[in-house]
């Protein structure tokens, strides 16, 4: 046919709309022939299932001769498509016809296949029961007057994705042209008139298994963000952005089970901030703790640590859990030394509000812990439990402010670049013989980090200051006071002379020899170092501020 014999676009339209006239009581002929079939089957009487199968035959003869006549004319050609299935299923199917023995066919044929169907004659009817019922399923004609099937697929998707209400484009007209439209708009498929019903139960069959797949996979979205909301909510606020993200992109995020690991456990304590808060009001306690905590967990997550609690003014983290690394002890005494260096950005910041300077003694251990969620259903946290725990916090113990202290074991694994300037033995309580602990001094590598020393030079007091102090036994004060002189003064530690036996790395409270008890000017320091002679004398670190022996001392002669 050449392009002058091809018909109008008006005249295509005419013949398609006739043709779906004509179609449409052929289909209903062949679909209550095979209803009919059916029932007959059911009750016994097959003697006339023959007439009805001539009268099927003859239908579709007449079918495809009319489709014949119509190609020949419209110069297209016509798809069908086969399909086969069937069986009854609980869902809920919405049927949009003009023709009531449409109707009333489909209603009949898919409720006998299980389905629960409700019919309306036209466009404007369905939208309102839409948005009135739930269904699962919607059938749709495309011819219908007043609002046809393509119009009311429009609406349809301006509300309800293909996957949350899955349309079926039901047509006379199978050339492609109509079927590629109504794809386009948002249809689900197609079936073609007049119905043949294994191919409709196929299709809808099809479209209810997509759509229980596609909520299946909204749930599992779903559980997905719960399942992400609770890794944020229990590591977010203490774990890097780059150990969040890789716990949320495993598939074991939700299944951190008690597990032995190897890390490495760092323990950071304010010196001496029991005693300070006593000076200080509500308001300004809160500052300083907020301000040195929230520094130090910056760099705590920038060395990819875990930071397990806050215990007061103290913090415990570890590094090799719940992402383990090759140089999870370095990462640990690099964020050591980084954290003594922002300490003095905190302190200027204090220096600038008013707020006394602090100082912080880190204590490093490694060794094997258990590591994972403990608590209970109504709490819990990500934590670890070990003697390598306690032993970092053994260690720490022992420091004074600005120190870091690494156990044997952490100073194996970075031995080739740590640099350490003294090396100690120590009997922490609960071990059974003493541990060599390394003081830091300096990182090398990649990190090229120095930790600042204390410069103070000590002068000699004359005349000398009368002091007391007590030696503390673990959180307590001992009631026995011992006398001394201090003798020589720096603005971080004195020396004393005393002919009380204190041990290296004791703890004392001291104050002034003429104060009470109860006198606010008593400080506490650590014991650094010890001679022996004559007149035994030791050097003591403060880790707090000696307010009344600073005083004194200022006033000594000679001493600035």
């Amino acid at each position: 046919m050449s392009g002058r014999d091809r018909p109008s676009g008006e005249t295509r339209t005419t013949m398609r709309t006739l043709r779906h006239e004509m179609r449409t009581p052929l289909g209903q002929i062949i679909g209550y022939s095979e209803l009919l079939e059916e029932e007959l089957q059911e009750r016994g009487q097959a003697d006339l299932l023959p007439d009805l199968e001539r009268i099927r035959r003859a239908a579709r003869t007449l079918l495809d001769l009319l489709d014949g006549i119509f190609r020949a004319e419209a110069g297209t050609g016509a798809a069908v498509e086969e399909a086969a299935g069937g069986g009854a299923a609980s869902a809920r199917l919405l049927v949009v016809d003009d023709d009531p023995a449409n109707r009333d066919l489909l209603v009949r044929r898919l409720g006998r296949a299980g389905y629960d169907v409700t019919a309306i004659g036209d466009g404007l009817s369905a939208l309102r029961r839409i948005e009135e019922g739930d269904f699962d399923v919607v059938l749709l004609d495309v011819l219908m007057p007043e609002m046809g099937g393509f119009e009311v697929l429009e609406s349809i998707r301006r509300s309800r994705s293909v996957s949350q209400l899955p349309v079926i484009m039901a047509t006379a007209l199978d050339g492609s042209d109509e079927v590629v439209q109504g794809l386009r708009l948002g249809a689900n498929d197609y079936v073609t008139k007049p119905f043949d019903l294994p191919v409709v139960l196929a299709r809808i069959e099809t479209q209810l298994a997509l759509r229980g797949a596609a909520r299946e996979i909204e749930d599992l979205a779903r559980q997905l963000e719960i399942r992400n909301a609770f890794v944020r909510r229990t590591f977010g606020r203490y774990l890097s952005d780059e150990v969040v993200a890789n716990l949320l992109e495993s598939h074991e995020g939700l299944e951190i089970r008690g597990e032995r690991r190897r890390l490495t456990l760092l323990m950071a304590d304010l010196r001496g901030f029991s005693s300070l808060t006593e000076a200080l009001g509500p308001v300004e306690i809160v500052s300083i703790l907020n301000g040195y905590l929230g520094s130090m967990a910056e760099v705590i997550q920038d060395h990819h640590g875990t930071i397990d609690e806050f215990i007061g003014d103290a913090i415990l983290a570890f590094f090799g859990a719940p992402s383990a690394r090759e140089d999870d002890a370095e990462r640990a005494v690099a964020c050591a030394i980084a954290m003594q260096l922002a300490l003095q950005e905190v302190n200027r910041s204090h220096r600038e509000r008013g707020l006394p300077e602090v100082e912080m003694g880190i204590g490093i251990a490694t060794g094997d812990v258990v590591v994972g969620n403990v608590g209970s259903e109504k709490r819990s946290k990500y934590g670890a439990v070990g003697s390598a725990v306690n032993l970092a916090s053994r260690i720490e113990s022992y420091t004074l402010g600005g120190e870091i202290l690494i156990s044997e074991e952490t100073f194996e694994e970075v031995k080739g670049i740590v640099r350490v300037d003294h090396v100690r033995e120590v009997w922490p309580k609960g071990l059974e013989t003493p541990v060599r602990v390394h003081r830091v001094a300096g990182l090398g590598g990649r990190h090229a980090l120095d930790l600042p020393r204390d410069a103070g030079e000590f002068c000699e007091l004359d005349p000398q200051i009368a002091v007391r102090f007590s030696v503390l036994e673990g959180k307590d004060v001992s009631r026995e006071l011992h006398v001394g002189q201090l003798w020589a003064w720096s603005v971080t530690g004195a020396r004393v002379r005393s002919d009380a036996d204190v041990h290296e790395l004791a703890d004392l409270r001291i104050e002034l020899a003429e104060g009470g008890e109860g006198d606010d000017g008593a400080c506490y320091a650590k014991v650094v170092d010890r001679t022996e002679g004559p007149v035994r004398s030791f050097t003591v670190r403060f880790s707090t501020r000696p307010t009344a022996l600073e005083r004194r001392a200022r006033r000594v002669p000679g001493e600035r």
